[in-house]
């Protein structure tokens, strides 16, 4: 291993000592952990047919940061993205997350018999906006995401893209803190995946939220994140960590990013073989 690579990966057991670190960062010195997951075990189902999602995984996400999760598909990405938002309950340890968090899909999810503008401001209405400013304040978030002029139309309207886009709007209409992407570019083309990268990347930079981002793209980690989270094989289990070094704004193309990602999936190779031999 190189002596670079060996400077920005950290091995799992380091983690514990990261995880603290971030999350003792409250006396002004640097920013509070938004998200704090603290050896945290999920299984589903009970007895001997009981499957094990999640093995005692310890992580910390600082306010501000994109931390990308990779893994091999089962290794409970999803899984630790539901229990973060609440969507379910660990079985063992505990998870803290400052302020209310928001979940994106893969799929847009929405409704098709509502415009693009009526989607974001039913996210408005939950959250309890007045009907008088619903309007405004989703035109605002369209024009965010690059599409004033959607407003009126239906999602089977749009390209999947623009479908991404509305969610991404939807999704800020919440006005969380901390947004949590569950492969939220996965069925786009490569161009359009480039594209949303940067309209996420500058929104970041605008809004300064927190991202958990879970993505099977190495590359797209690579291109987004400030740490890349490499989680084992069923139950998943933090393997590695690699900062990400390179300065923003990156393309997906750059030799940097390139680079840390064949180190990336280079691990994660390491990490399926393992499992396969076991």
């Amino acid at each position: 291993m190189s002596e670079r690579l060996r400077e920005r990966t950290r091995p799992a057991e380091s983690l514990l000592a990261s995880a603290a670190s971030v999350e003792g960062r409250t006396n002004g010195t640097g920013p509070t952990a938004a998200i704090s997951v603290s050896g945290v075990s999920k299984r589903h189902g009970r007895g001997p047919a009981a499957v094990a999602a999640l093995d005692g995984i310890t992580l910390a996400v600082g306010a501000g940061e994109i931390v990308c999760l990779v893994g091999a598909s089962g290794c409970g990405k999803t899984t630790l993205l539901n229990l973060v938002v609440g969507l379910d309950s660990p079985t063992a340890g505990s998870i803290q997350v400052a302020g209310r968090p928001t979940l994106m899909f893969q799929e847009s999810a929405l409704f098709p018999w509502l415009t693009v503008s009526h989607n974001v401001e039913l996210a408005l209405r939950l959250r309890g906006v007045p009907r008088r400013e619903r309007k405004e304040r989703a035109a605002g978030l369209l024009a965010a995401v690059r599409l004033a002029d959607a407003g009126d139309r239906r999602p089977h309207e749009l390209s999947g893209g623009m479908r991404q886009r509305v969610a991404l709007a939807r999704a800020l209409a919440q006005d969380s803190d901390v947004l949590l992407m569950d492969e939220p570019f996965g069925a786009l083309d490569a161009m359009t995946r480039d594209l949303l990268h940067d309209e996420l990347e500058r929104l970041w930079l605008e809004r300064g939220f927190t991202v958990l981002f879970v993505t099977h793209n190495v590359r797209e980690a690579a291109r987004l994140g400030d740490r890349i989270i490499v989680l084992t094989s069923r139950p998943g289990k933090v393997a590695e960590e690699f900062r990400v070094d390179s300065p923003r704004p990156r393309r997906i193309e750059d030799p940097e990013v390139a680079a840390l990602a064949r180190e990336v999936t280079e691990r994660l190779r390491q990490e399926v073989r393992r499992h396969g031999d076991s």
